[in-house]
């Protein structure tokens, strides 16, 4: 039997991604995880995998100053606040409070997407 809702999504009227271009989980796929009890499945989303330092192309390194907060640095170098986790992630923190915990503090700025 063909499952209307993949024919959806092949067709493009239903996005085979949950998450915008901006999200840390686009294009990281979902799966279900199937209960022993026979009650419906668990839809998740997999594990994402952050690159290696090594990988990320360093646009800025950033002096942590007072009032500096993890989405204001992502909408001044990288022109959306709703990407502060490129910034986590070029640090290797999981918290993205911790990238402006400490005044004084170097913080690596990735280049901007599409770039």
């Amino acid at each position: 039997m063909t499952d209307p809702i993949q024919l959806l999504i092949d067709a493009d009227a239903i996005p085979s991604s949950p998450f915008g271009a901006e999200s840390r989980y686009n294009g990281v796929s979902l799966a279900v995880y199937e209960r022993r009890t026979g009650e419906p499945g668990v839809v998740y989303v997999r594990r994402r995998f952050i690159p290696p330092p090594g990988r990320v192309t360093v646009a800025a390194v950033h002096v942590v100053k007072a009032l500096d907060r993890p989405d204001t640095l992502a909408a001044a170098y990288l022109g959306d606040p709703r990407l502060y986790w490129r910034i986590a992630d070029a640090n290797l923190v999981v918290d993205p409070h911790e990238l402006t915990d400490t005044l004084g503090a170097r913080v690596v700025v990735p280049r901007p997407p599409g770039m």
